[in-house]
């Protein structure tokens, strides 16, 4: 028998056509092994009031019920405070909740008795379709609250019906809005690849296309040696709300894909991840979970435009027995614009839409708001055909980086050193003209600042040159290849076992208690450094507090007599003379200095602060 198809990979027909290398698998399991593409389902952000409660009826009849409200949509969660007591309790608390599209979960509001510790009694519950909730663009009025009855549980354990309806029943107040205004977030922040709101009247139009085409692999690692097999290898890449799967190529490490896709891109402060796994479903697998073989990032800011990357990016894992290299995957990646001015103008605009910042959701719900976006897109692709399964999600989301880790803290660390050591090479460059270690550089500089004073008006257009020459400068040195994970910069290297065997522990951890308590005072350590160098940072704002707080009467008085004599001086003192006198005396040479702290120095470090009010 023979099949014959011609076309390109834009058919609708590539995925079911282009199948030859999975001869050997079942029929039933060829699904898992052919290339598909996967939407992520429309979420928004529901807002809902809990405003107060009428004619509650407890159980008990002779005391004031302690009401909460427990609200509940799909798999999520969240409660109010407990209200005053009394029959009609006031809350006025919000809660926020990710839907997705099509709306098929309903709201179930229930009102509790708190009658013990770890007791509660239902009073009453009302069950609400989330289609029936008004939908809210940007910063559009609120809709209007409504009054719901709340039906008390059947003595079966179910809910009252509309056709069991009571003549008199407790009401709760609500007010509800799907906000369309918003961006949910569904992965980390750093790595976004959409930032567009929900309501499709909101989007901006697209100011170019991004293609790629996911080449090849090579010196892949055997997955699974142990089964007398080497690696059966998919991509998976993702950018907004697409996600595309290739084929799986069985028992190769050195695939050949050569497929290619496209994305509209909105913005250019943007990442496309693209993700390598094995997979463990080509004969069924059962529970079996598809195992990471590495990931690749690309920014498509730092990408030229029309110019096409074609590189192999290193796939690196970082596991519980360290950090490994599983091969290097080959990409080919362009980035066209179709519309300068709007790219150029975006670098001007806000990253997230309007509503985050005219009425920001508060920082306490984001993280919760994010896990729970994550969650909802991982269950919906999961459950398409063939599944892109919960691990490869989760991985693709980066699920677990907010999760605490030894190693990327000290990773952060010594970014914001590298950061600092710019700052520091020019305090050093300074120290360095005003001791005189290279006299030439010292005179031009004294030239240079004696022209700057004597012509204040070149102050400005000489920073601004000076940064345009040094953007000149580098630009030579540019980066010819787009960035990619880097392993020294992530302290992967270095990292000790023990601190990746935490890192990848389960939340609440699963070890034994001798190890969480090394682990422990481990943390406490690092904590107490942080912890002192915090505390000597709001040292010195105190003291800075404290010149004029009268704290130490006579520092305070010494200062003010000084501020008075310097005010006389410098009014009557052409600004000039006095700028030329003060950078001069900075500039002296070593032979008029002295090795001892200044008296500004002094005079600052004598001044008091809170510390020693602290307990200790």
């Amino acid at each position: 028998m023979l099949a014959v198809w011609m076309g390109t990979q834009a058919d609708e027909s590539f995925p079911e056509a282009w199948h030859s290398d999975a001869h050997n698998v079942s029929h039933s399991n060829l699904a898992n092994t052919r290339s598909k593409v996967y939407f992520s389902p429309k979420l928004y952000y529901l807002r809902l009031q809990v405003i107060e409660a009428q004619d509650l009826v407890p159980h008990d009849k002779g005391r004031a019920p302690e009401a909460v409200v427990r609200v509940q949509l799909g798999n999520q969660m969240r409660s109010t405070r407990t209200g005053p007591r009394g029959i009609n309790p006031i809350w006025n608390d919000e809660l926020m909740f990710v839907a997705a599209e099509p709306f098929e979960d309903f709201i179930i509001v229930t009102v509790e008795d708190k009658v013990g510790p770890n007791s509660m009694e239902i009073l009453g519950r009302e069950i609400i379709s989330v289609r029936s909730v008004p939908p809210r663009n940007e910063t559009s009025k609120l809709p209007d609250s409504r009054w719901h009855n709340l039906h008390r549980p059947s003595l079966v354990g179910e809910e009252e019906t509309e056709k069991k309806k009571e003549k008199f029943s407790s009401k709760i107040h609500l007010r509800m809005c799907l906000e369309a205004g918003y961006h949910v977030l569904d992965e980390s922040t750093p790595f976004s690849s959409d930032l567009q709101p929900s309501s499709k009247h909101l989007r901006k139009k697209n100011i170019g296309i991004l293609e790629l085409g996911i080449l090849s692999a090579r010196n892949l690692h055997p997955m699974k040696a142990k089964e007398g097999r080497t690696t059966d290898a998919y991509c998976v890449a993702k950018y907004g709300n697409k996600w595309v799967r290739t084929r799986t190529l069985l028992d190769t490490l050195s695939p050949r894909w050569n497929e290619q896709y496209t994305w509209e891109v909105y913005d250019p402060c943007t990442v496309i991840t693209v993700g390598v796994f094995d997979n463990w479903h080509i004969n069924g697998g059962g529970d079996a979970r598809d195992q990471r073989i590495g990931k690749v990032r690309i920014r498509l800011s730092t990408l030229e435009t029309d110019r096409v990357y074609t590189h192999y990016y290193p796939l690196l894992v970082l596991q519980p027995n360290g950090l490994k290299k599983n091969g290097e995957l080959h990409l080919a990646v362009r980035f066209t614009c179709t519309a300068w001015v709007n790219m150029v103008a975006q670098y001007g605009r806000p990253l997230l839409p309007k509503m985050h910042y005219v009425q920001p959701i508060p920082v306490r719900h984001i993280d919760w708001l994010r896990h729970q976006a994550m969650q909802i897109v991982a269950a919906r692709l999961s459950r398409a055909e063939p599944p892109l399964r919960r691990e490869a999600v989760e991985y693709m989301l980066d699920v677990d980086y907010h999760m605490w880790s030894l190693r990327r803290s000290k990773a952060n660390f010594f970014r914001i050193m590298s950061l600092l050591s710019g700052v520091t090479a020019v305090c050093k460059w300074l120290d360095d003209i005003c001791t005189w270690r290279n006299p030439v550089t010292t005179c031009l500089v004294h030239v240079l600042f004696l022209i700057l004073v004597c012509y204040p008006e070149l102050i400005l257009p000489t920073i601004f040159l000076y940064l345009f020459v040094i953007g000149i400068w580098n630009y030579r040195f540019r980066p010819r290849h787009p960035p990619h994970m880097d392993a020294r910069l992530s302290q992967a290297e270095t990292a000790h076992p023990d601190e990746l065997d935490e890192e990848f522990d389960t939340f609440p951890t699963t070890k034994p208690s001798d190890i969480v308590r090394m682990r422990y005072d481990r943390l406490r350590s690092v904590a107490g450094r942080v912890q002192t160098v915090v505390g000597d940072l709001a040292t010195q704002g105190e003291r800075a507090q404290a010149i004029l707080s009268w704290r130490d009467s006579r520092a305070t008085a010494i200062f003010i007599i000084f501020s008075l004599i310097w005010a006389v001086f410098i009014y009557v003192t052409p600004f000039q003379v006095v700028a030329i006198l003060v950078g001069l005396y900075m500039l002296r040479h070593p032979r008029f200095r002295s090795k001892m702290p200044s008296v500004p120095v002094n005079f600052f470090k004598r001044l008091p602060s809170k510390s020693d009010m602290m307990l200790y």
